[in-house]
């Protein structure tokens, strides 16, 4: 009886421990906001944000799944379950702080303005900016921003960034305002942006807007996973593993803007 019961014990934590190592994260991210996350012609997640969160999945040694959700649902999908972690690009506000928790920033955050080339706008204050049509992806901080410092310009919001610049590319727009990386890629790389636009004005970088930086977001309770999820990201960046993905994006290193 009693080798009976050991090997039922024996048994149940075998089980027990496989169903630990199979156990599956689900990473939420955008697919909508390149070169951090897009969707490719065949409908997979890639980007930077997806590279990352894999990359720190492989160190927590876990499997992950990516999951693909708007971006104005993206923090009530966390809270429902939808999925463990946001990588997203998402900046670390205090506002944002009463819905999730945020691990420490994977990248530093700026944004920018955008312009059609030749605008001559020079004057960002609000009574420069009055009654000219500027344009932002709704609920981000860069909406916020708009609104906020432009009250008399006229404010118009889209469901995704590429949405903001192909209105701008197809002159609806005299000015946007978004994350300074993706609309330096913009501009640089892709066609519609490289033939119509520019970044104009200086760096935006006030933290009520920017926040402390760009962090990965979990539900409020879950600091287990907060914490395992800095101690992967110390670690991919000492062994290389960020430098590499982020190499592939960007010019500079993101982690450090320099």
């Amino acid at each position: 009886m009693k080798r009976m019961l050991l090997a039922l014990a024996l048994a149940s934590s075998t089980l027990l421990s496989a169903a630990a190592s199979a156990e599956t994260l689900k990473i939420g991210t955008e697919g909508a906001y390149p070169p951090f996350n897009f969707q490719d012609s065949a409908g997979n997640l890639g980007g930077f944000d997806v590279e990352i969160g894999l990359a720190l999945c492989e160190k927590m040694k876990v499997e992950c799944e990516v999951v693909g959700q708007d971006w104005d649902g993206i923090i009530p999908g966390l809270i429902a379950k939808k999925y463990d972690m946001i990588i997203a690009s998402m900046f670390i506000t205090e506002e944002r702080k009463k819905q999730v928790a945020f691990t420490d920033p994977y990248y530093l955050a700026a944004m920018t303005h955008a312009a059609p080339k030749n605008s001559g706008i020079t004057d960002f204050t609000n009574e420069g900016m009055k009654g000219k049509t500027i344009g932002a992806q709704s609920g981000t901080t860069q909406a916020d921003y708009a609104a906020a410092v432009y009250p008399d310009a006229d404010i118009k919001l889209y469901p995704t960034q590429d949405e903001v610049n192909l209105d701008m590319a197809n002159g609806r727009l005299d000015l946007q305002v978004g994350d300074m990386i993706p609309l330096l890629d913009w501009v640089t790389k892709n066609d519609d942006g490289k033939a119509c636009c520019e970044l104009i004005g200086e760096p935006i970088t006030d933290p009520k807007f920017v926040g402390e930086g760009v962090g990965i977001a979990v539900r409020q309770d879950d600091n287990d996973l907060r914490e395992k999820l800095n101690a992967a990201l110390k670690a991919i960046r000492e062994d290389g593993t960020y430098q590499k993905i982020n190499d592939k994006y960007f010019s500079i290193d993101i982690y450090t803007m320099k």
